[in-house]
């Protein structure tokens, strides 16, 4: 059974710092590029970050030099550092684990909020 459990979120100020966790069962961690993705209330999911098994990283316009992915293939575990946070950045941050091979293949985690306000 596959599961990705989110964790790390919370409620910041502006300028403030949070580190997601997302910890990977299930699945041969390696062989997957992981992602992590938000939706904000009333908007469509987005990308934020992906980093393939090779430590590629490809971030949104809106968190490049603000939020940092990196990957543990030993603890099969997936982070995500957010610093400078601003009140746009609120949202429900969900991990995902993409196969790397057969794209079709793709799980989710059920989510973490963050939310940024004063």
């Amino acid at each position: 059974q596959v599961q990705l459990v989110e964790s790390g979120g919370g409620l910041v100020q502006p300028g403030g710092s949070l580190r997601l966790s997302c910890a990977a069962s299930g699945i041969t961690f390696s062989i997957y590029a992981m992602g992590w993705y938000r939706q904000a209330p009333g908007k469509q999911r987005e990308l934020v970050a992906t980093i393939t098994s090779g430590q590629r990283t490809n971030y949104a316009d809106s968190v490049k030099g603000r939020f940092t992915i990196s990957r543990d293939n030993v603890e099969n575990t997936v982070y995500l550092q957010m610093n400078s946070l601003k009140p746009e950045d609120t949202a429900v941050y969900y991990c995902n684990a993409r196969h790397q091979y057969m794209a079709t293949i793709s799980y989710w985690g059920q989510g973490t909020q963050v939310t940024v306000s004063s």
